[in-house]
């Protein structure tokens, strides 16, 4: 009974702060957006398509899992989602790896919706990035893990799923987060396709076997198995085949697909409105706060005002590892002018990622929107 409580709780409306953490801004726009169109689109059918839809939707009791041991939650009419890509070779997912027993997250972006809610700030998170991981019971709930130092940041989901990603991402931030979101391969492919793809333009061509990648320079409409090659190539593109090159890649495919989103027309395509509504919400899972339809059009309500040119995208500001050159560690007094920025409900500072790593390269300038 719990948890249906909690699916049927209803969030605050747009400039008011949630008590409850989650993420992912690519998965959020179109998942909410196209729940919600298809609610607000009526007809005979809607009671069936709202049952099915309701249906679609997993979600996690952040709240439940972490307790109390969390920072304090400021109502200052901003809002912090933190976004997984989780990349399990379970399943569906098999053709891009070797199932070994447990997803790590791919992709980590937290996503800073500021006051008002007409301008954001990302912040995406190295994969590979050392940091020290704090103690979370494990997926399974049998035990709990004592964390560790120098541990790569997606070894947080491997361990202890959503619930120890969050509290890894509060611990680093001291940022409370209000909801939490997460995508897989197979469910980001089905999204793009049912949006029709994004249009890009490659400014130079972009080759990759492992990423099964292969895009000539020029104009392209991306599919959903070629939007995942290209957000997963890291070998692609003139660098050190780092995950900071694939996350200027990433970055980049983001904005094209924010574009495309509020180009194509779904809510005045009921028949694309629903194919997309039905595969986004099968794609995310969320925080319990946002796991039914209803909590999602309040979401959605609240991020309308969002523009790809509102949106600042940045890497955690990082320097390759004295120790260990194949992995990243975060600079400390950089990292803390972002988190400090965020908390106080203010722009990122150009000094908190000049010294950085993140930011450097060509890559995010091989990929734009048409």
């Amino acid at each position: 009974m719990a948890e249906q409580d909690t699916r049927t709780s209803r969030i605050r409306g747009a400039g008011k702060r949630r008590k409850q953490p989650s993420t992912r801004r690519r998965a959020v726009r179109i998942a909410a957006w196209s729940a919600a169109g298809v609610v607000l689109a009526g007809g005979a059918g809607l009671g069936y398509v709202y049952f099915q839809l309701n249906g679609n939707l997993k979600g996690v009791d952040i709240n439940a899992r972490l307790g109390t041991d969390r920072p304090q939650n400021v109502d200052n009419g901003s809002m912090d989602i933190l976004v997984l890509g989780s990349d399990s070779r379970a399943g569906a997912n098999k053709e891009y790896g070797e199932d070994e027993g447990g997803a790590r997250s791919d992709t980590a972006m937290v996503v800073h919706v500021y006051q008002g809610h007409k301008t954001a700030s990302v912040v995406s998170i190295p994969r590979d990035a050392l940091i020290t991981r704090p103690s979370c019971t494990t997926q399974d709930g049998s035990r709990t893990d004592p964390g560790a130092e120098r541990q790569m940041f997606n070894t947080a989901y491997e361990v202890g799923g959503p619930a120890c990603a969050v509290k890894t991402v509060e611990q680093m931030s001291g940022i409370r987060m209000d909801h939490y979101l997460e995508v897989d391969f197979t469910g980001f492919k089905k999204l793009i396709d049912e949006l029709g793809g994004v249009p890009v333009t490659t400014n130079k061509p972009i080759k990759d076997t492992k990423s099964h990648l292969d895009l000539p320079a020029g104009r392209h409409t991306l599919d959903g198995e070629r939007a995942l090659g290209l957000v997963r190539t890291r070998h692609g593109v003139v660098g050190d085949g780092s995950d900071l090159g694939r996350i200027q890649l990433q970055q980049a495919f983001i904005k094209a697909l924010i574009g495309q989103v509020r180009s194509v027309g779904v809510l005045s395509n009921p028949t694309k409105l629903y194919g997309l509504a039905n595969a986004a919400t099968k794609a995310i899972t969320t925080d319990t706060e946002l796991n039914s339809v209803n909590s999602l059009i309040g979401f959605a309500d609240g991020l309308k005002g969002l523009d790809a040119a509102h949106v600042k995208m940045i890497t955690l500001p990082v320097q390759y590892d004295k120790r260990d050159p194949n992995r990243v560690s975060p600079l400390p007094a950089q990292s803390r002018q972002v988190w400090d920025a965020l908390s106080k409900d203010q722009p990122i500072p150009a000094s908190a990622t000049a010294g950085s790593a993140g930011d450097k390269g060509t890559a995010g300038g091989y990929v734009a929107g048409q």
